[in-house]
């Protein structure tokens, strides 16, 4: 599942992961650390809502 970012509309997807972060390809938005934050905006994981 994809999760939207509230703040900027930015999309976490699970097959592309985060890779200028080092989150790899296939990471779940469940398996982010805790610390993860929006590459856009600086938003926190609580920031994201599923993608409907």
């Amino acid at each position: 599942m994809r999760y939207v970012c509230s703040i900027c509309g930015y999309v976490y997807d699970p097959a592309e992961g985060d890779p200028d972060s080092g989150i790899e390809a296939g990471t779940s938005f469940e398996d982010l650390p805790a610390d993860w934050v929006c590459p856009v905006c600086g938003a926190s994981k609580t920031d994201f809502e599923p993608e409907s």
